[in-house]
């Protein structure tokens, strides 16, 4: 994992929990994941799986300026996931003051984001104001 090579991250509902999540049978793709990835009840894949889950590689250091958006309704990315991620972020960040990190709850939709075409356009627009902003580039006029 290379947070260094980013200066903006706009992680859109992030399956970051990956271990936790689908070593859960209970929840409904987990298992059948199990034949593209291996089953983390079993300590050969679970390993495997710790070595990349976002959640379970969050070190100490500096992290770039990140918008972290999930979905309470969303039935494929459980929403505290992406809570737990930030939680995670803003604990072992050492740059919170010049990159902060953020995360936005939609109440109201699912994995997909919202399916009104007025309200997507302004949830890209929300995204895209937070890169230019966090790029420096917010104050630039337009040519």
């Amino acid at each position: 994992m290379r947070p260094d090579l980013f200066k903006v991250v706009i992680a859109g509902v992030p399956f970051v929990d990956v271990l936790t999540t689908v070593a859960d049978p209970s929840i409904p793709l987990s298992v059948g994941e199990w034949t593209e990835w291996g089953n983390p009840n079993n300590k050969k894949y679970y390993e495997y799986i710790k070595s990349y889950s976002p959640v379970d590689n969050v070190k100490p250091g500096a992290y770039p300026s990140m918008l972290v958006t999930v979905g309470l309704n969303d039935p494929r990315v459980a929403y505290w996931e992406g809570h737990k991620w930030v939680a995670l972020l803003r604990e072992n960040k050492t740059n919170e003051e010049e990159e902060p990190v953020l995360i936005k709850t939609d109440m109201n939709s699912g994995h997909f984001s919202a399916s009104d075409r007025y309200k997507n356009l302004a949830e890209h627009a929300f995204e895209m104001a937070f890169a230019l902003d966090r790029l420096g580039l917010a104050d630039t006029p337009a040519k």
